[in-house]
């Protein structure tokens, strides 16, 4: 059966929304013969960063000659950019056969995230990967990647987003993330603000973790001709060229590293020049990607206030004649502090409605800009709004897309005339 027909069965999964829990995923996992005990697991929990961390991590281990898995969402436009093995999407047509067996086994009340959690641990299994990088859908503890036991927990900035489900506190939504740290093992962390900082450290010292900070332990800075050198607990590497751009990839890049130090130290052989490569060859899609043309397109899925501060302090490092804005947002986001960080550098607004059924109308946003006292215009679907900016911006514009990593893949999609999925999870 092909594989937009099987997902049909999975997308009828989502009436059942988040349900935190590891219960339906553990007993799915079972049915399965549980897979996910067949390879080495890696966790990476936080709230902006953790698919570019994954990326670089899993780069560098796969120039060191290691089979290594990554599992992230949402996608931006194919189901398979979910599952990834050495960089590489699965076929969309094994894929396909997977999800049938798993949906087979699930019971009736798992939920989309949890099945796609399982069918990964399947795949990665049937696949013989020696790794697994496992981005957490959201949370933590309670997020269905908790099901893997994994031996190495990386976490990236923690801030405040998605309050509904994690806590309406920075400390209740870093209690809830660093609950998947397993007793006994190796964390590797982001700068983080003071509040998580204490919990963290109280959670390593009572779990007996082995705590590695960024700032701390190991570091890094960008040079004046835009290497970073990187300063670590046993090497020191320069000049390193991030193949995923933004000044904020830094730290991204510095926890992959020490990571992968860490894991060389116990015994997981990493070659020396697989540090360099691996984060030179790094990609990750729709985070500040950019788009050569007249205009150019710069494509940030930047979708809370940390990510859109991370993206206009970035955008210093571009030269353009005006910046024009294409954007969309879902109506569950915090938008008066999404937009402010951004609202002073742009020119021209563009607002669309993400083809998402959470997303916000392009009217209701253009009315919040125009409130504000600035202009905006609302052209309708993604497709519209790109069109209607490209045409009307000069050659020496520059054209960014951010707001909702929904209106990143939809662009995505249009620039290589592909189908675009609404439906995701």
């Amino acid at each position: 059966m092909p594989l937009t027909d099987v997902l049909e069965k999975l997308y009828t999964r989502r009436r059942f929304g988040i349900q935190p829990g590891v219960d339906r995923v553990s007993t799915l996992l079972g049915r399965l013969g549980n897979p996910e005990q067949s390879f080495r697991t890696i966790h990476v929990v936080g709230t902006n960063g953790k698919g570019s961390t994954s990326a670089f991590l899993s780069s560098i281990l796969t120039h060191s000659g290691h089979r290594v898995a990554q599992f992230s969402s949402p996608h931006l436009v194919r189901f398979t950019e979910r599952f990834k093995i050495n960089g590489q999407e699965y076929p969309a047509e094994k894929l396909a056969n997977l999800l049938e067996t798993v949906l087979n086994e699930a019971p009736e009340e798992a939920t989309f995230f949890e099945i796609i959690t399982a069918l990964a641990a399947l795949v990665f299994s049937r696949e013989n990967v020696g790794l697994a990088i496992m981005e957490a859908g959201m949370g933590g503890r309670s997020d269905a990647t908790a099901a893997f036991p994994g031996e190495m927990t990386l976490i990236t900035p923690i801030s405040l987003d998605h309050t509904d489900y994690l806590g309406a506190t920075l400390e209740e939504i870093a209690r809830e993330k660093i609950g998947i740290i397993r007793s006994g093992t190796t964390v590797i962390s982001a700068t983080q603000p003071d509040e998580v900082t204490r919990i963290l450290d109280d959670a390593c010292t009572e779990n007996g973790c082995l705590l590695k900070y960024f700032g701390r332990d190991f570091s890094a800075v960008w040079n004046a001709d835009a290497t970073v050198e990187y300063v670590g607990m046993s090497q020191t590497l320069r000049p390193l060229s991030p193949g995923i751009a933004g000044r904020y990839q830094l730290a991204n890049a510095s926890v992959a590293l020490a990571a992968a130090e860490q894991l060389d130290a116990a015994g997981t052989n990493i070659s020396t020049s697989a540090f360099a490569e691996g984060i030179a060859a790094a990609y990750w899609p729709g985070r500040m990607e950019l788009v050569p043309g007249t205009p150019r397109l710069l494509l940030d899925g930047a979708h809370n206030p940390a990510g859109a501060a991370a993206l206009a302090e970035a955008l210093a490092d571009y030269s353009y004649g005006q910046l024009v804005l294409v954007t969309g947002i879902c109506d569950d986001k915090d938008i008066d502090l999404i937009y402010a960080p951004l609202i002073p550098l742009i020119d021209t607004i563009y607002t669309v409605t993400p083809a998402v059924e959470r997303g916000l109308s392009d009217e209701k946003l253009s009315r919040f800009f125009q409130t504000r006292g600035i202009a905006s215009r609302p052209c309708g679907s993604v497709t519209s709004g790109i069109r209607t900016a490209v045409n009307e911006a000069t050659d020496t514009d520059l054209v960014l897309v951010c707001g909702s990593l929904f209106v990143v893949g939809e662009v995505k999609a249009w620039l290589d005339q592909v189908h675009f999925t609404g439906i995701r999870g």
